[in-house]
C-alpha cells in the first residue's frame, strides 16, 4: 500500500496522479490518494508545511488502519517532499518512502537546501526522477541520494517533472508510467 500525495499544482484526480495509480495497480501496489486542504478548499497556493505534514500523517494512519499490508508513503513533487518532512520529524513510520519527481530546487535555481532534512530519515527511499526534470538537476540529486544510506534513484529517460517524455529520443520502448511502477515494485519487493 502506497499513500500517494499529490503535487502543488493539481489534486489527486489529476491525470498524472491517475496514471501513476493505474500503473502501480498493474504491479499489485494499491494506493491511498487524498487531497491536501488547499485543493479541497479551491485555493491555488499550496498549504504551509505544517498543514501538509499533518495531512500526510492522517493519511498514513488511515492506510495503516485499513490494511495489513506494509505501508509506504510518498508522492509526486510537493507531496513527496512533505512526506519526507513527516518522516524526518518522526510523524510517520512507513516501511519506505517513494518520491516521484522530488523537487530538489526551484527551476533555474540549482541547490540542495530542500534536501537538508533527508539525512534524519532512517527509512529506505526511492527517488524516481526524469532526466529532464527542471526541479532536480541530475548531478545534484545524485549527490544528495548518494549520501543517504538506503536511498536509490531510478532515472526515467527523457522525462520531465510531470513525466512527459520525448518519444523520439527515448531509448526505452516501455511507457514511462509502466517503468515508474516497475521501479517501485522492485523497490517494494526488496523491502517486503
Amino acid at each position: 500500500m502506497l499513500v500517494l500525495a499529490h503535487g502543488a499544482g493539481a489534486g489527486m484526480r489529476h491525470r498524472s496522479m491517475q496514471a501513476i495509480a493505474d500503473a502501480l495497480e498493474k504491479q499489485g501496489i494499491g494506493t491511498l490518494r487524498f487531497d491536501f486542504p488547499f485543493i479541497r478548499e479551491g485555493r491555488k497556493r499550496a498549504d504551509p508545511p505544517h498543514v501538509a505534514i499533518a495531512e500526510i500523517e492522517r493519511a498514513a494512519a488511515a492506510a495503516a488502519g485499513r490494511t495489513r499490508l506494509p505501508v509506504f508513503v510518498g508522492g509526486h513533487s510537493f507531496g513527496g517532499r512533505m512526506a519526507t518532512h513527516a518522516a524526518a520529524e518522526g510523524r510517520i513510520e512507513p516501511r519506505g518512502l517513494v518520491l516521484y519527481s522530488f523537487p530538489l530546487h526551484a527551476p533555474g535555481k540549482p541547490g540542495t537546501a530542500r534536501a537538508s532534512h533527508l539525512a534524519a530519515i532512517r527509512r529506505p527511499m526511492l527517488f524516481v526522477s526524469g532526466t529532464r526534470d527542471a526541479l532536480a538537476e541530475r548531478e545534484l540529486l545524485e549527490g544528495v541520494v548518494g549520501a543517504l544510506p538506503g536511498a536509490t534513484i531510478h532515472w526515467l529517460d527523457t522525462a520531465d517533472h510531470g513525466y512527459r517524455v520525448r518519444r523520439r529520443e527515448r531509448a526505452s520502448a516501455e511507457e514511462v508510467f509502466d517503468e515508474l511502477a516497475r521501479a517501485t515494485r522492485e523497490f517494494v519487493g526488496r523491502l517486503c
